[in-house]
């Protein structure tokens, strides 16, 4: 079977999935909805899958990029929810340990801190047996000289001491992407920028929808036996569609992340701190550089642009400078950063940091299955439940045999590395082939690290001449990033590639700005845009550039 997620093919996809009926069909391209997914495909059953925006591009290219168990949700007695996702931490690190990484997190306690030393220790040693956190990472307890040591940035001044525990650095977006492509991959069709506008009804029963292509404006009319909205903050939007925003709601909540150059902000260790009035804020080391969030405050704005306030930047850099004092960092110190929307479920009378994180599935009277609120960690589990739910419904309406679900022990696309036992080792091979192929070996490792198993699909693009990427404006790993990219993740637009495929909006900002042209460019040459497509896309990313760090 030929597998089709090329941006070049999104045409072809849409009228594909336009001729046949599903068993199941997706609204949102985000970690949950692409979680499902993967899970219904891998069951047998015929699945579906489009997104407004690009794939990742709400929350979930937008979050702290840790999947982590939710230690501060102990303070609020969400017991269940952090044994849950804190044993699925290494769920998604074994099946993907390219996208997914180890991090030693610090947690500083202060005599003026929220955390004593005693109920540190306990709640650490707590949430070690809930999460069933294996041996070589538990927690450790610092004295005041050892967490000096551990981070010579913290401020002195009270420092009783620390704990050390580990949590798991991600990509978010790429996350995403792996499991949208093992979706695909196992023969569920998905497709970026497609809107669902209306549901097909009979009977009052949701049996399709219409679908306009956002790109193009073509119109579509997709069937399924079951339609299920993961669209995340627009969750309520499309039950109001429905007809079926009663109960319970939504409440979105902003978070923000700011982007420092390492050598501005040599932090050495992850730490994790609260803040004056109660907060709690990660700071932490990625690829040279430093980041820092999140903020936590009520939004009512376009959920699909989200901005960083001046209030935001001020809040993150005083959090800063607080805990670090020596490092004063300032307003123009910011290089990038990025603002998300978290859609919560409304808890009455509940600041934005008190409601829970944990998830619910609703059924509308119109058999419309919609997904709120979980955590990035929990996707997994929380696509587990959503298709048991459509296995029962299939069985009771159709009488559609389904298997149980299997995705504990499946490794995402670019996964295949014989876990994270595997992984150190096959990294290493991965790397020497592309030494061998004559890639600079930092230039291999950047690949091996980030395509995992994928990496060959990456140097199968290499017997291109060298001179081909000169011809192209940009480094030979920068065109072979893209072309992949395009021709086996979908990206369609320069802002796909530059935010969700590579992250490099956010943590190799004057890349992006080195290459932009080149590489609208070429995708303008690939995918046949007018003048009028690439004066458009290249406003777009400059907005975008703008807003990550006030300048295009």
């Amino acid at each position: 079977m030929t597998i089709m997620f090329s941006a070049a093919q999104r045409t072809e996809m849409m009228e594909q999935m336009s001729n046949a009926q599903f068993d199941v069909l997706i609204i949102g391209g985000g970690i949950t909805g692409a979680g499902i997914a993967l899970d219904a495909v891998s069951r047998g059953l015929k699945t579906a899958l489009v997104e407004m925006q690009d794939f990742a591009a709400g929350t979930s290219s937008r979050s702290t990029k840790l999947v982590h168990g939710g230690l501060r949700y102990l303070k609020q007695f969400e017991v269940k929810m952090v044994a849950e996702v804190g044993r699925e931490r290494e769920v998604v690190y074994e099946n993907g340990p390219h996208v997914t990484t180890p991090e030693p997190m610090l947690l500083p306690i202060y005599t003026d801190g929220t955390f004593g030393r005693f109920s540190t220790s306990i709640g650490l040693m707590v949430y070690d047996t809930l999460a069933g956190v294996k041996r070589s990472e538990r927690r450790q307890m610092l004295n005041a000289s050892e967490a000096a040591a551990a981070e010579p940035l913290l401020r002195k001044q009270g420092l009783l001491g620390g704990g050390r525990y580990v949590e798991y650095r991600t990509d978010d977006a790429r996350l995403t992407i792996e499991v949208m492509k093992e979706a695909v991959r196992r023969g569920a069709l998905a497709v970026n920028y497609v809107k669902a506008s209306t549901f097909l009804k009979e009977d009052g029963i949701i049996t399709g929808i219409q679908a306009v292509d956002q790109l193009n404006g073509s119109g579509y009319t997709l069937r399924a036996k079951k339609v299920i909205n993961a669209s995340g903050p627009w969750v309520d939007t499309l039950r109001e569609v429905d007809g079926s925003r009663q109960g319970k709601t939504l409440q979105l909540t902003k978070g923000i992340h700011l982007v420092f150059d390492g050598a501005r902000f040599p932090l050495r260790q992850a730490v994790y701190f609260d803040t004056p009035d109660g907060r709690m804020v990660f700071a932490v080391p990625r690829d040279g550089k430093t980041y820092v969030g999140t903020t936590d405050t009520v939004y009512r704005e376009d959920p699909a642009h989200p901005l960083i306030s001046e209030a935001d930047r001020d809040y993150v850099i005083d959090a800063v400078n607080g805990m670090f004092p020596d490092v004063q960092i300032r307003a123009q110190d910011v290089e990038s950063g990025w603002a998300g929307v978290r859609p919560l479920i409304h808890e009455e009378g509940k600041g934005p940091s008190e409601i829970s994180r944990k998830d619910e599935v609703w059924v509308s009277d119109s058999g419309l299955i919609t997904i709120a609120g979980g955590k990035l960690t929990g996707y997994r589990k929380m696509a587990e439940m959503v298709v048991d739910l459509v296995a029962r419904q299939l069985q009771q309406e159709y009488g559609d045999s389904t298997g149980p679900c299997v995705t504990k022990k499946m490794p995402i696309s670019g996964g295949h590395v014989g876990g994270s036992a595997g992984y150190v080792s096959y990294t290493e091979r991965k790397i020497k082939d592309g030494v061998a192929l004559g890639l600079d070996r930092r230039v291999a490792e950047r690949l091996a690290r980030t395509y995992g198993s994928n990496v060959d699909a990456l140097y199968e693009r290499m017997p291109e001449p060298r001179t081909k990427a000169e011809l192209h404006g940009m480094p030979q790993e920068l065109l072979l990033m893209l072309r992949y990219a395009m021709e086996e993740e979908m990206a369609a637009t320069p802002a796909d590639f530059w935010v969700r495929r590579t992250a490099d909006l956010f943590f190799r900002i004057d890349e992006v700005r080195r290459y932009k042209s080149a590489v609208s460019a070429y995708m303008a040459e690939q995918l046949g845009w007018s003048e009028q497509q690439t004066e458009a896309y290249m406003k777009q990313l400059d907005q975008l550039l703008l807003e990550a760090s006030g300048k295009s």
